[in-house]
């Protein structure tokens, strides 16, 4: 019915895939309705990723497939950033 799935991940697997945290910080109108006005999505990563392939994956999400996204486009200023941070030891294979 639908062109494409969306897999969820459990916090496990995310942490895996490299997924650490997102991070939402925005403003609101000052009168009622009180709509954001402006959002900024943080994307922060672990581990060996690519730089290409996480801008173009964010990219995709925030363009195309991310409904709620082109919903808060239509009265906020969106914009979005990430960080790859080092992989987190105990996700290594073999660490004691």
């Amino acid at each position: 019915m639908y062109g494409h799935r969306r897999r969820q991940y459990s916090s496990k697997e995310a942490a895996k895939a490299g997924v650490a945290r997102n991070y939402l910080l925005g403003e609101r109108a000052k009168e009622p309705p009180t709509v954001w006005t402006k959002l900024e999505i943080l994307y922060r990563l672990r581990g060996r990723l690519d730089d290409a392939a996480v801008k173009h994956a964010i990219q995709l999400s925030e363009d195309k497939y991310c409904s709620v996204a082109a919903m808060l486009k239509k009265t906020a200023t969106v914009s979005w950033r990430y960080e790859i941070l080092p992989a987190d030891p105990s996700t290594i294979q073999g660490h004691l």
